[in-house]
């Protein structure tokens, strides 16, 4: 029997692998003999760089960039050489994981430092940018990284801005006769799985802007900034900005790369499945085993799991679920797919105890499951 383990992350508990590890413990108590096929997954977000180690063979390179409020710190990407390939995750340089929650604040943000580490990725001979853009502390539209690449922005009086959400609103023209020539042929990739707008009610600052420091006049100040920047860049360079789905991402950052960098934004678990050469792995197989810590709703939105069922059922292979917590009602499980779910738990326990436990309550979840079918 095959069978193929293709997970996201327990978020705290496990990684892919180590989820890969305990299913195959489990299945292999009751089928010595099973062909396992190992392929961890992730969505685009944080710890995708872990996961695509696996299939890009690549190095940890680490550069001293500027934080969203221009202090350094080290932040790290994956190269790999032989492909040309480079791998960063936003968040690394221009997360709100590097600030205390006392000091989000969007407005005078900037994505400057994710820009920094595209600089040194093209500098190395990268031909091709794979950008995860999840957990920003931004709200910048990209010009932030723009302006690391040579980009500037001026205003009316021809002064150049400093590359911040609260500047937005001031930009009257744009210049790129700074910009490396080299940049241009970088092929772009972004891993965005939200389908927003740059501005207005379900635009990057209403929906996004709170959650990154700012109140409700600068969520308003930011929308409008948003707006003019569009203005400009509509105007330049011929491009209807909020036509772009997931243009609103990581604060317009899925703007700025598609404007100044000609990024294509897709699916974050379509492009690692690419990656995995995940539709040609599963062939023949006779059940692929997934799993998250909270298999809901938001499952269905562009999801790791999402993803293993659009595969799975194309090639008609059974997918079973095993999952820290499952919120779903039979109509949305019959609604996904699922053949078979299970929420690992054993006992009731606190979520730190949960957490602890979870390698231990996976190996026993998969052990019953294989009971089950064989």
């Amino acid at each position: 029997m095959k069978f193929v383990i293709a997970p996201d992350k327990f978020k705290g508990s496990l990684t892919g692998i180590e989820f890969c590890d305990a299913v195959e413990e489990g299945l292999l108590k009751v089928f010595p003999q099973a062909d396992i096929l190992k392929i961890p997954l992730a969505d685009g977000g944080d710890g995708t760089v872990a996961v695509i180690k696996n299939y890009i063979q690549g190095i940890m390179v680490t550069v001293n960039v500027n934080n969203p409020h221009f202090e350094k710190v080290e932040a790290s990407y994956l190269y790999s050489d032989e492909t040309k390939t480079a791998f960063i995750e936003m968040a690394e340089a221009s997360g709100l994981k590097l600030l205390n929650a006392d000091d989000f604040d969007c407005m005078n943000a900037s994505s400057y430092g994710t820009g920094e580490l595209i600089a040194d990725c093209v500098s190395r001979g990268a031909e091709h940018l794979i950008l995860g853009i999840g957990g920003s502390a931004t709200n910048d539209a990209g010009i932030g990284m723009a302006a690391a690449l040579g980009f500037e922005f001026f205003d009316v009086n021809n002064q150049i801005l400093k590359p911040i959400g609260a500047n937005l609103i001031k930009i009257h023209h744009i210049a790129a006769n700074k910009v490396a020539k080299n940049l241009k042929r970088l092929k772009v990739q972004v891993a965005c799985d939200v389908t927003n707008p740059l501005y207005g009610k379900e635009g990057a600052a209403y929906i996004y802007a709170a959650q990154k420091g700012a109140d409700k006049n600068q969520i308003a100040e930011l929308d409008l900034g948003l707006q003019q920047f569009a203005r400009v860049v509509n105007s330049m360079y011929n491009i209807e900005v909020q036509s772009i789905k997931g243009g609103g991402a990581a604060g317009g950052m899925g703007v700025g790369v598609s404007v100044f960098l000609n990024g294509v934004l897709a699916s974050g678990i379509e492009l690692i499945k690419e990656l995995a050469d995940f539709d040609a792995q599963i062939k023949n197989a006779d059940w692929i085993i997934t799993g998250e810590g909270k298999l809901d709703d938001q499952s269905l939105s562009g999801k790791t799991i999402q993803g293993v069922l659009n595969a799975a059922h194309r090639e008609k292979i059974k997918v079973a679920a095993l999952c820290g917590v499952v919120d779903l009602s039979i109509e949305a499980q019959e609604t996904l797919g699922i053949t078979y779910t299970t929420a690992i738990l054993k006992e009731i326990s606190t979520i730190q105890e949960a957490m602890a436990n979870s390698k231990d309550n996976l190996i026993f979840a998969a052990y019953n499951f294989a009971r089950i079918i064989a």
